[in-house]
């Protein structure tokens, strides 16, 4: 015969298996949260890209995932630098490719459509029209010679930029740099590394 006296009643353990249950989620949550505060801390961040001077390598609104943690300049990478760099981009974070790193010379002939670094042409299968000559006086500038830690950068749309070839923006100081542009998170359909 079975007998119902001895067991135990069930309550009691049932309450201890949710609250196991839910101190191992609770665990899981705070040691994820841990992980994502420190990655973004020490190795990189989320940023949008405003505007459309980087088309058509990036769009407006797309979500970048930028790596910081040990970054170092390099001519070609596509960075984001801090805002304080500008008088003239209200406030955002701009997202540029950097032409030339310190103590190179930078030469633009608009009549060729071409770039040279220290006399040699650029290769820029990213631009997608033919660059114009400004019509301002503060980018009529064609000769630039990279000041040292510091970077010339410029939009891949040419025509629709403010980059180093303008006094509000000029050089940038790599302290600014926040970091590498290393993967478009959104739109889904664009995901992927740069």
């Amino acid at each position: 015969m079975y007998n119902t006296q001895n067991q135990p009643p069930r309550e009691p353990v049932l309450k201890k298996v949710i609250g196991e249950e839910l101190f191992y989620w609770l665990q899981t949550l705070v040691s994820a949260l841990v992980c994502i505060i420190l990655v973004f801390t020490f190795c990189g961040r989320i940023t949008r890209v405003v505007g459309s001077s980087m088309d058509p390598t990036l769009a407006d609104g797309e979500l970048l995932f930028v790596w910081s943690l040990g970054y170092e300049p390099k001519q070609g990478d596509v960075v984001i630098v801090n805002k304080t760099t500008s008088d003239i981009l209200e406030g955002e974070a701009i997202v540029k490719r950097i032409i030339a790193t310190e103590g190179q010379i930078v030469e633009i002939v608009y009549d060729e459509n071409q770039v040279y670094i220290d006399g040699v042409p650029l290769d820029e299968p990213y631009i997608f029209e033919p660059m114009r000559q400004p019509y301002t006086s503060t980018a009529d500038d064609t000769y630039f010679e990279v000041p040292e830690g510091s970077v010339f950068v410029m939009g891949d749309n040419r025509n629709h930029s403010s980059d180093s070839r303008v006094d509000g923006v000029g050089f940038i100081d790599e302290g600014y740099i926040i970091g590498k542009a290393a993967v478009i998170l959104f739109p889904f359909t664009q995901i992927g590394l740069l």
